[in-house]
């Protein structure tokens, strides 16, 4: 049975719909960045979702071919992720997302190594006869943070936010982002097929201790 990430680590991908502390591990991922609102058709963040996931099933399915990856095991690809920030602005203005800058992610297993990456990549761009060079592999340590799964649209996240703040505040955190520490989400259902009320969508933010 293909290894889910989902299921594993539950703790990671499936919270509760209430505010929890968590520390998250050292995690690799393929990653692509960008900026510009998300939903523009054929813009940069589409063709970002489509090079990660060239990848990611490249090396999914390098079982079938002649590539063999030390370590390989099946796997169910993990859902798409994205660390968000616009700049000179506190949160989030959702109203304006043509400056969203983003770093889309896709969560790789231990045994994909920056070489096993590097050859991915190329495979993808051959096959799939797209252009998949801005993909980097990219590890990223988030450390302690607090989570939320908010249940609907993402221009309703804003009141979800306030509960996260409501929370640290009340148990002697304090927001802790930076150029290397940003607002995080993991998306569980496909905004396509699924209504916006139905959407499930991980929230995580970066925290510290009070002095």
């Amino acid at each position: 049975m293909a290894f889910d990430f989902k299921k594993e680590y539950k703790e990671f991908y499936l919270p509760k719909n209430k505010p929890q502390i968590v520390t998250v591990p050292p995690m690799n991922y393929i990653a692509v960045r960008g900026q510009g609102d998300p939903n523009e058709e054929g813009g940069a963040y589409k063709v970002a979702v489509s090079v990660l996931y060239a990848v990611a099933y490249t090396i999914k399915m390098s079982k079938m071919g002649d590539h063999c990856m030390e370590g390989y095991y099946d796997f169910v690809v993990p859902p798409l992720e994205g660390f968000w920030w616009q700049d000179g602005v506190e949160g989030f203005d959702y109203k304006d997302k043509s400056t969203f800058h983003w770093i889309s992610v896709i969560r790789m297993p231990d045994f994909v190594t920056k070489a096993e990456f590097g050859w991915a990549v190329a495979e993808a761009t051959r096959k799939k006869k797209l252009d998949c060079s801005s993909a980097e592999f990219l590890t990223i340590d988030e450390g302690e943070c607090v989570q939320i799964m908010h249940l609907g649209a993402f221009d309703d996240e804003p009141a979800t936010v306030a509960l996260m703040d409501e929370y640290i505040a009340a148990n002697g955190y304090e927001n802790d982002f930076s150029d290397t520490r940003l607002h995080h989400e993991i998306y569980l259902t496909d905004a396509r097929k699924v209504a916006k009320d139905k959407w499930k969508t991980v929230i995580r933010h970066p925290v510290r201790r009070n002095i």
